[in-house]
């Protein structure tokens, strides 16, 4: 147990502080296209240990009212630098966006001081692309994607256990099954920010924008 004594601000005193050391950021010779700088950005978190370097948190404008936000894994970053993420359109997020498209998205590894924030609008995948993601998940994951809608509450054990035995037999029935729920969404940016920190308070911030999709990119240095 915390000491009941011990506020916020004292734990903050405490955590470690992140030490980055990657190579600065040339904000004059990066490259024209933010893919290649969001993928060389992602190669050296990999190399440095970062454990999914993957997960980004993605905010939407909640059916419920207010704001969400919750952490997905980024499955691709495609050439028009769309970031695709899959999910069941019935599960909060997806009836999200698909009552309110514009979401945004931020990566954010700590310990190489870096964070990638995206802003844009989410599109739909090819049914052929979804059903290549969803086959490639783990049986077990497929079978709780059937069995229970994401986000319900827990059903009891002799609820749960009969519908998940019930999806693997399906699934066992017809391995090429794919619930018609299932969706690989597309975050299409018109903005990607790159913030890079360094061990003192030094920071670069580096945006690339386009009005519209298919669009050229404009790239700008902001005040940090």
């Amino acid at each position: 147990m915390t000491d009941p004594d011990v506020s916020f601000r004292d734990l903050v005193h405490r955590a470690r502080r992140p030490e980055p050391d990657p190579a600065p950021v040339d904000v004059d010779s990066a490259p024209e296209d933010p893919r290649r700088l969001v993928l060389d950005w992602f190669a050296d978190a990999v190399e440095a240990g970062v454990a999914q370097p993957q997960a980004a948190v993605l905010a939407t404008v909640s059916t419920r009212g207010g704001a969400a936000a919750r952490v997905v894994l980024v499955k691709d970053v495609d050439d028009d630098v769309a970031f695709s993420f899959s999910t069941s359109a019935d599960s909060p997020k997806g009836r999200d966006v698909a009552a309110e498209p514009r979401v945004a998205l931020t990566f954010s590894w700590p310990d190489r001081g870096r964070q990638v924030r995206v802003v844009g609008a989410v599109e739909g995948s090819p049914r052929d692309v979804v059903e290549a993601d969803f086959r490639h998940r783990h049986p077990e994951t497929r079978a709780a994607a059937i069995a229970v809608r994401q986000s319900d509450p827990v059903p009891g054990a002799d609820v749960l256990e009969p519908r998940l035995d019930e999806a693997r037999a399906r699934l066992d029935a017809d391995p090429d099954l794919v619930p018609d729920d299932w969706r690989v969404l597309r975050v299409v940016p018109t903005t990607v920010e790159f913030w890079q920190g360094t061990t003192g308070r030094d920071q670069v911030r580096v945006e690339y924008r386009r009005a519209a999709p298919g669009e050229g990119w404009s790239r700008t240095a902001l005040w940090p």
